[in-house]
C-alpha cells in the first residue's frame, strides 16, 4: 500500500497534564523523508512547561497508585481496541514522518500492540506472593510503582518503542513523562489522543515535545524516579550518567554493530532472504539489522541469493526512506571510504532510481560491500542504513573472535543446517539476543528485548517481566499475630 502524506502541515502542541498545550520554545519543522515536504511545524516545549508537566503527574500519580490493577487494565483495553480500529490511519501517519514502508509501519504497531496486550495480562498474574516462612510468620511480596517515570523514544520506531514502555509502567502505577524525537513527533501526539479517548485520566501521560534541553531537564528532575531511553550509544550514554548521578534508575538502549554468521550447509533460499531483508529491512535503520556478514567457506551462492533479493527492492515501494539528508550524505561518504580502502562493491545503493514523485526525499539503495577487512570503520561503526559489510573468515572460531571484539552486544545471527554449529555460535556470542536462521533475532512477549555492552547502559532488559522490576519497587512485608508455644526461627 502507498504511503499517504499529508499535504498540509499539522500544527505541532505537546499534551502536558491532559491539555493540547502551546509549545514556548524554538519553532520545530518536520520533514517527509519520503518527499521532503513539511508535515508538522510548531514550538517545543519550554523548560518551565516540562515542569509543569513533571508536577501535574506527580499529583495524578498519587490517586491512580491507589486504583487496583484490574481498573487501570480497562483504559489499555479500550486503548488496543482503539489501535486495531485505527491501525491504518497510525501507520500512514508513522510511515510518513520516518520513512517506512506501510507493512513495515503495521507490523512495528503490531509489534507494540503485543507489549499492550503483554500489559494486559499483568491483572492475572501473581506479582506479588505470600509464604508462611516460619510457624506463625509470613512474609509477602507488595509490587508498588515508582511514581512519575520518564521514556524517551527513537524516530526509527515511533509507535512500536513507546508501547514497549508506555503501558507496561502505567499498568504498574506510574505516571509517565514522554519525550519523543523531535524527528517524529506527529505519532507521538496521536497515541496520546488514542490514549485520552481511552480513558486515561489526566495527568498521568503527557507528551513534551523537546530536544537536548528536554532530556537533560528530564535526567535532573527530583521527581523523575526513573528513565527509560531508546537511541543511540554516546547518547545513551550520556543519559545514564546523567540520570543515576542524580539517584535515578536509568535503562538506555544503545547502538548495535549486529553480526550473522553464514556457513556454507546454511539454506540458500532461508539465508538469501533472512539476511537481505534484516539488513534492507526498514532501510537498515533499526538496532536489530545486519551490518556485518562474517562469510565462513565458500558461501559463493549464498551471496548471490542475498544480492538478488536485495537489488529486486523498489525505492518507495518495498524499501522504505532515510530519515534526513544529511544520514543520506553520510552513509554515501562511509561507502566511499570503504571503496578507498580496498572494499568491493557488489551492489550499490548509491546508484539506485526511485520514482520521480518521491525526488525530493531521502533515498539510497541496499549496499554490499566485500572483502571488508575486520577493525576498519565499515566493519565496526554503526552506519544505520541499509549497508551490509562482507568478512571473509576460515571458520567459526575465526568469526567469534571478530564478533565479540565489537563493543557493542546487541544481536548475533546464525545462518546453518548444523545443530552442534549453531549451538557453537550460540554459547560463544557475546550478545543479548542471538537467532538460527533468523535475521532479525527479536524475542516475542513475554521474551524480553535487551542487549549486552554498548548496546546497554543500566540492567534489566525493557519488556517481558524483567521490565516489571524496573517500573516498580518490590515491598516485602513480614507479619505475626500470635504468640508460639513451640518456637522456632523468626517465631
Amino acid at each position: 500500500m502507498e504511503v499517504q502524506i499529508a499535504t498540509n502541515p499539522t500544527q505541532l502542541k505537546s499534551y502536558i497534564s491532559g491539555s493540547w498545550t502551546q509549545g514556548e520554545g524554538e519553532n520545530l519543522k518536520v520533514f517527509s523523508p519520503y518527499n521532503g515536504s513539511l508535515i508538522g511545524e510548531g514550538p517545543l516545549a519550554s523548560e518551565s512547561q516540562i515542569k509543569e508537566a513533571i508536577s501535574s503527574a506527580s499529583e495524578a500519580q498519587k490517586s491512580w497508585a491507589q486504583t487496583p490493577i484490574k481498573e487501570r487494565t480497562r483504559v489499555m483495553f479500550e486503548l488496543r481496541r482503539i489501535l486495531l480500529a485505527e491501525q491504518d490511519e497510525i501507520t500512514h501517519l508513522k510511515c510518513s514522518e520516518s520513512g517506512k514502508t506501510f507493512p513495515e509501519g503495521k507490523a512495528g504497531l503490531m509489534k507494540g500492540i503485543e507489549v499492550l496486550e503483554y500489559a494486559l495480562s499483568l491483572q492475572n498474574l501473581d506479582i506479588g506472593g505470600r509464604l508462611e516462612v516460619s510457624r506463625g510468620v509470613s512474609c509477602e511480596y507488595r509490587r508498588e510503582p515508582l511514581g512519575v517515570v520518564s521514556c524517551i523514544t527513537p524516530f526509527n520506531f515511533p509507535a512500536m518503542v513507546p508501547m514497549w514502555t508506555l503501558p507496561i509502567t502505567l499498568t504498574l502505577g506510574n505516571a509517565v513523562i514522554w519525550k519523543p524525537s523531535e524527528k517524529t513527533p506527529l505519532t507521538a501526539l496521536k497515541l496520546a489522543d488514542c490514549f485520552e479517548r481511552a480513558g486515561l485520566p489526566k495527568g498521568l501521560l503527557s507528551v513534551v515535545l523537546g530536544k537536548k534541553e528536554a532530556v537533560e531537564e528530564i535526567c535532573d528532575n527530583e521527581q523523575v524516579q526513573a528513565i527509560s531511553f531508546v537511541g543511540s550509544t554516546n547518547v545513551a550514554k550520556s543519559v545514564y550518567q546523567r540520570g543515576t548521578a542524580h539517584g535515578k534508575r536509568v535503562l538506555a538502549l544503545g547502538g548495535a554493530k549486529n553480526h550473522i554468521v553464514l556457513l556454507p550447509d546454511a539454506s540458500e533460499d532461508i539465508s538469501g532472504v533472512g539476511i537481505s531483508d534484516s539488513f534492507t529491512g526498514c532501510a537498515g535503520q533499526r538496532c536489530m539489522a545486519a551490518s556485518v556478514l562474517l562469510a565462513v567457506g565458500d558461501v559463493e551462492g549464498h551471496i548471490l541469493k542475498i544480492k538478488e533479493r536485495a537489488q529486486s527492492l523498489e525505492l518507495g515501494s518495498t524499501m522504505g526512506a532515510i530519515i534526513t539528508k544529511e544520514q543520506v550524505d553520510f552513509l554515501k561518504g562511509a561507502i566511499d571510504d570503504a571503496v578507498a580502502a580496498g572494499a568491493k562493491v557488489l551492489l550499490d545503493g548509491r546508484e539506485s532510481s526511485m520514482p520521480s514523485a518521491l525526488e525530493g526525499g531521502y533515498w539510497i539503495g541496499p549496499t554490499i560491500l566485500d572483502h571488508i577487512k575486520p577493525g576498519s570503520i565499515a566493519a565496526t561503526k554503526e552506519l544505520f542504513g541499509p549497508i551490509i559489510s562482507i568478512i571473509r573468515c576460515k571458520d567459526i572460531s575465526e568469526a567469534m573472535k571478530i564478533q565479540n571484539s565489537s563493543e557493542y552486544g546487541n544481536a548475533c545471527s546464525v545462518f546453518t543446517s548444523s545443530g552442534p554449529a549453531a549451538e557453537k555460535v550460540v554459547s560463544m556470542a557475546q550478545a543479548g539476543m542471538v537467532g538460527v536462521n533468523v535475521g532479525v533475532p527479536v524475542p516475542r512477549e513475554p521474551f524480553s528485548f535487551g542487549g549486552v555492552s554498548a548496546s546497554k547502559f543500566g540492567h534489566g532488559d525493557i519488556t517481558g517481566s524483567h521490565s516489571l522490576d524496573f517500573w516498580s519497587n518490590l515491598k516485602k512485608v513480614t507479619v505475626k499475630w500470635e504468640k508460639q508455644n513451640d518456637n522456632n526461627w523468626m517465631s
